[in-house]
């Protein structure tokens, strides 16, 4: 489903952000991935939906290019659903309106077509009783997932979670990681960048560890977690745990 092959990415004040990365994701599968700040990890996902240009290397998702061709952007656009730390909500619009939105405007979806796939969605992330509601009166943890709704009103094929807990009460974070965790049960194609230790061992297949803009090591679950084979591994979980 993504192939990253040796992308490059540095910004204008000398910092480095990603060396010759590869990493191939196949469909279906739930990649965690895990480092210290400053690693890349947002970097990365930023670049796999063109947020962020990389300066050398290719990305192809669903065997689509991301190159500097329109139409290819515009549909890996599409392919793509983000979900950042902040909920990104219009503040000015209801629940229903801020997820009705982009499926009218670039999925071409009729009013009552978007509003028949936000509540199956709301229903979904178990907030359907906030579709009249505005962000500012809702909790934190629901607005992030009315944000993770509104990322799956676009049909993606491939979900993007950058730290989506990191920003939210501790009584909060579980509600989100539950809507990821039956994500991934789904079968929906995720990379995730999360402090989170417990989801990543319960719902990676794959966990991949970053540290200066490099996969320092891989593998599975419980191999990563068990039997690290990398000092610098060892040495990083040995501080969360």
């Amino acid at each position: 489903m993504i192939e990253i092959n040796n992308i490059n990415k540095a910004f204008t004040n000398g910092i480095t952000a990603l060396k010759n990365f590869s990493l191939t994701v196949q469909r279906k599968e739930v990649v965690v991935i895990i480092g210290p700040s400053g690693s890349g990890k947002s970097t990365l996902l930023k670049c796999l939906n063109g947020l962020e240009e990389i300066d050398e290397g290719s990305i192809v998702i669903d065997g689509i290019p991301l190159d500097h061709q329109k139409k290819n952007r515009l549909e890996i656009r599409k392919e793509v659903g983000m979900v950042f730390q902040s909920f990104n909500l219009f503040p000015h619009m209801t629940v229903m309106e801020n997820i009705n939105l982009a499926q009218m405007v670039v999925r071409k979806k009729s009013a009552a077509q978007a509003q028949e796939t936000t509540m199956e969605l709301l229903t979904k992330v178990d907030i359907a009783s906030k579709a009249g509601s505005y962000p500012a009166q809702l909790s934190g943890g629901q607005q992030q997932r009315v944000a993770i709704a509104r990322a799956l009103a676009m049909m993606p094929k491939v979900m993007l979670f950058d730290e989506a807990t990191s920003a939210l009460d501790p009584e909060m974070i579980g509600e989100v990681l539950d809507v990821m965790k039956n994500l991934a049960k789904e079968g929906m194609t995720m990379i995730v960048v999360t402090h989170e230790m417990g989801f990543a061992k319960e719902a990676g297949d794959r966990i991949v560890f970053m540290a200066d803009g490099e996969i320092v090591e891989q593998g599975t679950s419980e191999k990563f977690f068990n039997n690290p084979e990398k000092e610098r591994t060892k040495q990083f979980l040995s501080q969360i745990f």
